[in-house]
């Protein structure tokens, strides 16, 4: 298939957004909270199983979440990987690491610059995968997921969540009406979301979605609040020149007739979360409405004459 999203222009518009990251990305940590509460799950001792050894958190931003998780399980391997170096520094910095080596013997998460797309791990290698907000940006989702399937233990947990169709319906509507470009991402609803994980063969999915409406005084701010957070239009059919001040006005003024009895201007935010585990061996991926399996040479019988 074609892409959707221009991978580069994801890529610098995050690591240029890393260093002020932080300043506007209250939704983005709420959600990784809320997400983070089904890994208490693998902390009951009534499971009567050992901590997690080796756990990826995939799109991992300044790297808030690895650090949790690498403080929950002192032992583990946590590995966080992004697509943007800009964020991976982040990461490291938030860890302790800084840019010079650490001088504690505590361990800390490793961090990697890969595509989530082709995940540079060995095959059934990880307890935990975590992914807070960054599958939005891939636009195939049985593929990616098919990936997870690949890195992740049988058994093993799978916890995501993305942004859905709903997201910043506010904003697509009021620049539909200056111009016939994207000016916002399609975002995938959660019957694709959940179609993509039975694809991929995992085991008892469950997902849930919020809805978080914020304010903002003006569209300049809320656009404003968008480049902070890397959330630029990376749509490869988007306009490539500047919106223009007449275009812009147009957009404002559609946007204006939302304005609350707050004062504000509404913009929605819709998360789907999913959690689902590993699947034991053997158990099919769908790829392109064909059964995969795999099955090692070791179990394949030979025929002696």
């Amino acid at each position: 298939m074609s892409d959707l999203f221009d991978h580069r222009q994801v890529r610098r518009a995050f690591s240029r957004a890393a260093h002020g990251y932080d300043s506007a990305a209250a939704l983005q940590r709420e959600v990784g909270a809320r997400l983070a509460e089904a890994l208490d799950y693998l902390d009951d001792p009534a499971r009567g199983a050992a901590p997690p050894a080796v756990v990826l958190d995939v799109g991992c931003g300044p790297g808030h979440a690895a650090v949790a998780m690498q403080q929950r399980w002192p032992k583990a391997q946590v590995i966080a990987l992004d697509l943007a170096p800009g964020m991976l520094r982040e990461a490291r910095a938030n860890a302790g690491g800084g840019t010079r080596k650490w001088l504690d013997f505590a361990r800390h998460p490793h961090a990697v610059c890969a595509d989530a797309r082709a995940l540079p791990l060995r095959d059934a290698s990880v307890d935990v995968l975590f992914s807070n907000l960054c599958l939005q940006w891939v636009e195939d989702l049985p593929a990616v997921f098919a990936g997870f399937r690949r890195v992740l233990k049988p058994g093993g947990l799978l916890l995501v969540s993305t942004f859905g169709p709903d997201t910043l319906f506010e904003l697509r509507g009021a620049f539909s009406e200056a111009d016939d470009a994207p000016h916002v991402s399609l975002f995938p609803s959660i019957g694709q979301f959940g179609d993509a994980l039975v694809a991929a063969g995992f085991k008892d999915p469950v997902l849930d979605r919020d809805e978080f409406t914020l304010g903002h005084a003006d569209l300049a701010g809320l656009m404003r609040e968008l480049r902070t957070l890397g959330a630029t239009n990376a749509m490869v059919d988007r306009r490539r020149s500047l919106t223009g001040r007449r275009r812009f006005a147009r957009a404002a003024q559609a946007y204006e007739q939302l304005r609350g009895d707050n004062g504000q201007l509404p913009a929605t935010w819709e998360v789907v979360y999913a959690h689902a585990w590993g699947p034991p061996p053997g158990v099919p991926i769908r790829r392109g409405g064909v059964d995969e399996i795999s099955v090692p040479v070791s179990a394949i019988p030979v025929r002696r004459r």
